[in-house]
């Protein structure tokens, strides 16, 4: 008896494409690409693999190419709401708001239906100022699709920038009922019942949050804020890298909806205390995030060196080309390892997750050369006495007594001058901050 075997055939195009679609799925890019490319190659104008080719360009983070294919599947195959809305996505990553709203309009405009359009329209039309459009294309979304988790997360956070917090809470509870889980919902939701002043809730969601992660420095460290049970004189590392790491990308995209002003305050602090912008100073940005103060400080940098203890953030400080150096690291730990090293140390909305001011402002004397500057920014403690010192408040951040700021700094010999000024705007309102300049004498 001869053995029988399969004989191998080939597969068609469209299974071609149905295989490259489930490695990507899987997040096995390579493989989904090369079968695109061998589709696109048979048959250069497949609709289908244009566009799905288009699509792993956008997760490849190709941005350019994923708008090119996406649209070159529209042009041979027209109408096709999906393909406008996953043009939308792309033209959006680009940047491109004005054109990513128009795909979306379309998208819509072909299909009345397609619930994924219009919550996506709604990112956008909140970014172009139209909170009024963003929340009619949420709601939309929700009456087409009730159990639209994105939808009701981003209607959540239109809503409680707006201090509507108990719609906003109604729209978070939804996500933990469809997805108790959801990475970022539970946060929220504590945020928005200790705006409410119900914090008996905030504190409720974080024990247990801990319950299920013991591990996770977010919950530990948001429980401390809304007990003032163990609070700690600084938040730790573990807690500032898990949140700065967790949304690095959208970073600077939410700090300009805030009208953040802590950047522009040091580099102004700066510039107002220096005869001539020349570059002869060696600068350190202690935690530096993205970057946001380097186009302040290069004018006057020798060199400019950033540290921060978030890798994603360093990442984008990066893309700016503005820093001789960056490091990874507590920025503490850092000052102490370069004694006299700095004629300039600037840290904008840091020492906000710093409660006790003494060891880091002895660390920043100790790195700071004769005649060199230290200037900051940090949360004003609202109603602090003479002898008040700081306190960590819901939100995570620490806020200090304008008198506790500066008998710090001079205990450890800078001299002083402490005025106020408002950082950005949260929910609606300025938040009070102190702006700082010390000197260490000549």
């Amino acid at each position: 008896m001869t053995e029988q075997r399969d004989e191998p055939r080939e597969v068609s195009l469209d299974e071609a494409i149905a295989i490259a679609v489930l490695f990507q799925k899987n997040e096995q890019w390579a493989e989904a690409r090369k079968l695109y490319d061998q589709v696109l190659a048979a048959a250069p104008d497949h609709p289908d693999a244009l566009h799905y080719a288009g699509i792993l360009a956008h997760q490849e983070g190709r941005g350019e190419e994923a708008v090119r294919l996406i649209e070159r599947s529209l042009e041979v195959a027209p109408d096709r709401a999906d393909c406008y809305s996953n043009l939308g996505l792309a033209l959006k990553a680009l940047g491109k708001v004005d054109e990513a709203v128009a795909a979306y309009r379309r998208a819509i405009e072909l299909n009345p239906g397609h619930a994924n359009a219009h919550s996506n329209l709604g990112v956008l039309l909140r970014a172009q100022g139209d909170p009024a459009g963003s929340e009619d294309a949420y709601r939309t979304a929700i009456r087409l699709a009730p159990d639209h988790i994105d939808a009701y997360h981003n209607l959540g956070v239109l809503l409680s920038s707006q201090r509507r917090m108990r719609e906003a809470v109604a729209c978070f509870c939804k996500v933990t009922t469809l997805s108790p889980r959801h990475p970022s919902v539970r946060p929220l939701l504590a945020m928005a019942y200790c705006t409410l002043g119900e914090t008996d809730k905030a504190v409720a969601i974080y024990e247990e949050w801990l319950q299920e992660d013991p591990e996770n420095p977010v919950p530990a460290h948001m429980l401390a804020a809304c007990t003032g049970r163990g609070v700690p004189e600084r938040a730790s590392d573990a807690y500032v890298e898990a949140t700065f790491d967790g949304f690095a990308r959208s970073f600077e995209a939410k700090l300009m909806k805030l009208s953040y002003r802590a950047p522009a305050i040091v580099g102004a602090l700066l510039a107002d205390a220096v005869i001539r912008a020349a570059k002869d100073r060696d600068i350190l940005d202690a935690g530096c995030g993205t970057g946001l103060c380097g186009p302040h400080l290069a004018p006057y940098a020798r060199t400019l060196t950033g540290v921060d203890l978030s890798g994603g953030m360093l990442d984008g400080a990066r893309e700016k080309q503005l820093y001789d150096e960056l490091v990874k690291g507590e920025l503490t730990d850092y000052l102490r390892s370069h004694p006299a090293g700095f004629d300039v140390i600037v840290s904008a909305d840091t020492l906000v997750y710093f409660g006790a001011l003494e060891r880091v402002a002895q660390a920043a004397f100790d790195a700071l050369r004769p005649g060199g500057l230290l200037i900051f920014t940090v949360e004003e403690m609202a109603g602090a006495s003479a002898d008040g010192t700081f306190a960590l408040k819901t939100h995570g951040r620490y806020t200090h007594a304008p008198a506790y700021v500066e008998r710090v700094l001079r205990h450890v010999g800078l001299e002083p001058s402490v005025v106020r000024a408002e950082l950005r705007m949260e929910s609606g309102m300025p938040v009070a901050g102190l702006a700082v300049r010390a000197a260490r004498q000549a």
